[in-house]
This record gives structure tokens, sequence and C-alpha cells, in this order.
């Protein structure tokens, strides 16, 4: 009887390997490219230049390994046993829980983000006169704060959790909404995204949940402690973009 041998190494299945090697390592490549390009789309659709795009992107990454101490708060979380917490579909393993917790803010995540969404409304303002937008963009402010705070949720040992997604599209829905009433104020749409999806994202998230921090047992909770990741800078990036 003969006796059939696979070679697992044939030329078709070595092409085959290649191949996916090769569209593994452009991924690699071009995902961060395709990243930081749209965050650059996402700034000049907001009035800067490309130059000042690419600063505030270095800025942003720079400043998302600093993250600034504001208090220390005792703890009053109870003994966790379960060691991992199920929420919105991710696992997350609690660390060892710490007797206090260190507030931070980061500049990255959190400051310059907030930093641009303030001078956005100052420009509206004063230099284009569009106190209507600054008022169409408090109110987009309003619409995320709420739907944010309605979904989220504190992660024991970890920190406030939100469904990325859920910021960014009330920061869309409300933006295309409002910018009908915005008078033909040219980019309305793009701002009131941006400030919304940012502003509404840090108080909804994070702000009106600061009385939960010392619950969580965390060694630090950082607002904004993601950096480029974090819900705060990419709600407004996605809002901004898709707007």
């Amino acid at each position: 009887m003969d006796r059939v041998v696979f070679n697992p190494f044939s030329p078709l299945m070595f092409l085959l390997l290649f191949g996916l090697l090769i569209l593994f390592g452009l991924a690699i490549i071009l995902f961060p490219l395709l990243f930081l390009t749209a965050i650059g789309a996402t700034f000049t659709k907001l009035g800067f230049s490309w130059r000042e795009a690419l600063l505030i992107l270095l800025l942003t990454l720079a400043g998302s390994f600093i993250n600034i101490p504001v208090r220390r708060l005792e703890s009053r979380a109870v003994p966790a046993y379960d060691r991992y917490v199920a929420m919105y579909g991710r696992l997350y393993r609690i660390p060892q829980q710490v007797p206090r917790t260190v507030l931070a803010v980061n500049v990255g995540g959190a400051l310059i983000p907030l930093a641009i969404s303030l001078y956005l409304l100052y420009d509206s303002v004063v230099i284009s006169g569009g106190y209507q937008v600054l008022g169409l963009a408090l109110a987009g402010v309003a619409v995320v704060t709420v739907a944010t705070k309605l979904v989220a949720r504190p992660v024991p040992g970890l920190g406030i959790a939100t469904p990325f997604f859920i910021p960014p599209l009330a920061a869309l829905f409300a933006a295309l909404v409002l910018s009908v009433f915005a008078g033909g104020v040219p980019a309305a749409a793009v701002i009131i995204a941006y400030v919304g999806g940012t502003l509404g994202t840090l108080i909804g998230a994070d702000l009106l949940n600061l009385h939960h921090i010392a619950e969580l047992g965390a060694p630090m909770a950082s607002i904004g402690g993601a950096g480029t990741f974090d819900g705060i800078f990419l709600s407004g990036i996605i809002a901004a973009l898709l707007a």
C-alpha cells in the first residue's frame, strides 16, 4: 500500500505563508500612519495648519507619559475576591488593591484636548464672532455628557470604563443636528463635534464619577491616562473626522 506524505513546506504553502507575513507587516506599518494621518486631517478641518497639527500630535504623544498628581485619596474599596471583571465585552484584570489612590491628570490625554477645545470656543467667539456656534457647542457638550454618564461604569482596581463608540457617536449626532442652526458658519459641525466629544467625555466619564475614585482601590486614577488612545482624545477626533 502506497503511503502519501503531506509536505507542509510545499512551494504553494510557503508562498501563502510568505504573503500573509508581508500583509501582516504592512498592516503593522500602515495602521499607525493611517491613524496619525487621520488625526492630522481632523486638526486641519478644525482650522489648524499641517505644521500646527503635527506639533499638537507630537505634544500629545509626549504628554501622554506625563501625569500631574492632583490629590491623594484614602481608599474606600471593598476587598475583591474575583481578580477579573467583565465590562462591555472586555475582561479586566483587577490589580492588587492599595490603601490610597493618587488622582492625576494626564497632559496628552486630557489637558491638551481641553486646551484645544477652549481655543476653538475662543476662536469662534472673539475672532469669528460666532456666539451662535458657542451656544451650539455647549449644547453638544451637554448631549455627550448625558450619554457618556449613562454608560460609564466604575471598574474596581482600574478606573471608569466607557464604551469607546458611545461618546463620538453622540457628539457626531449632536453636531449634525445642531449645525443646522449655525447659520452657515464654516466648520460649525466639526467644531461642535470636537468640543462636544472632548468636553462631554471629560465631564460625563471622569468629572461626574470622581466620587467613585476612592472606591476603586487603584494605585492611580489618571484623567485622560491612556494618552492618544484615551476616550477624551479619541472621542473628539473621531466625531470631528466623521462630521
